[in-house]
């Protein structure tokens, strides 16, 4: 990841699915991050959100592309 470079949103859903998406993503050297919103509400004190949209996942700007083509050609093959 260069200096200074934003991080992208790629993908909402559950935690448990966008952990699988960062798995996915980083055998195909990508890196990402997935944030539990559910979970940071939680210990901040109060519940935010639900199960069904906690895990937010993000990559560097430079391979957001190449991410969402991963995670569509993924999303479109469980249907």
């Amino acid at each position: 990841m260069k200096d200074k470079e934003e991080l992208k949103l790629v993908f909402t859903g559950s935690v448990v699915e966008a952990s699988f998406l960062q798995s996915m993503l980083e055998e195909n050297g990508i890196g990402a991050l997935v944030r539990d919103t559910l979970h940071e509400s939680v210990v901040a004190g109060w519940a935010s959100g639900s199960p069904d949209d906690a895990g937010l996942l993000f990559v560097s700007e430079s391979h957001e592309n190449e991410a969402k083509r991963l995670i569509d050609e993924y999303l479109r093959s469980k249907s």
